[in-house]
């Protein structure tokens, strides 16, 4: 497995906020991913700190960002209502991704979108505002739905992965599929529930991930 030589704290001005993200660079990495958490999570997320590290094994960059502010989040935990602000959410994964093509570490890698939960959701609708800049797109156990109009616009080649065990989401991907033009598989993940807690799930879905980023960043930048 390669070992991160770049790691750290950085932090992504977002309009009059400053976000916090903790960004690790393998040695020669193939493309970045950057994670959009859930509802109710923050780069903190265990789930997708296991999932970054079996990416940035592999030979992918991760960018794990908090898209709330303490003091947001503080507000947050007792209105629920910043969580499911998706057009918020992807406008701060707008500026995050524009600071991965400024900064000198990444600005010559391809980006991929990680999106989880609600997360999922804000990916999409980011990915259709700058689809210049995003060349792949994961959700596990997304709400693509919350996309909404945003779903025909997106270009980047999408992989939405669904626990067997998560029947009303797996419906709401099925729908937000067929509002998709641009390419797209749904992985169907058996035995998982919603948070993918059971043995080997996590695993699977960070295989099918990665194959997917590879797939579609390492393409990208072959044509250029």
């Amino acid at each position: 497995m390669r070992q991160a030589t770049a790691a750290g704290l950085v932090r992504v001005q977002a309009g009059s906020v400053s976000l916090e993200g903790d960004l690790h660079i393998p040695q020669g990495a193939a493309g970045v991913v950057l994670f959009a958490h859930g509802s109710g999570s923050s780069r903190h997320s265990t789930r997708n700190r296991f999932v970054a590290g079996q990416l940035q094994g592999a030979g992918l960059a991760t960018l794990l960002i908090d898209l709330l502010t303490s003091d947001e989040e503080a507000v947050d935990q007792h209105t629920g209502h910043l969580r499911f602000d998706i057009s918020l959410l992807a406008e701060r994964l707008v500026s995050a991704t524009r600071w991965l093509k400024d900064d000198r570490s990444t600005r010559s890698l391809r980006v991929g979108y990680f999106g989880a939960s609600t997360g999922g959701g804000a990916a999409l609708v980011a990915a259709a505002q700058v689809p210049q800049d995003v060349d792949a797109v994961v959700s596990r156990g997304g709400r693509p739905d919350l996309a909404g109009a945003a779903l025909p616009r997106v270009q980047a080649p999408t992989l939405l992965i669904v626990g067997g065990q998560d029947p009303a989401v797996l419906e709401l991907n099925r729908a937000a599929m067929a509002r998709m033009r641009a390419v797209n598989r749904l992985e169907i993940v058996p035995g998982a529930t919603h948070l993918f807690e059971e043995r080997g799930a996590l695993e699977t879905v960070a295989q099918l991930a990665g194959d997917w980023f590879f797939q579609y960043l390492t393409r990208a930048a072959g044509q250029d």
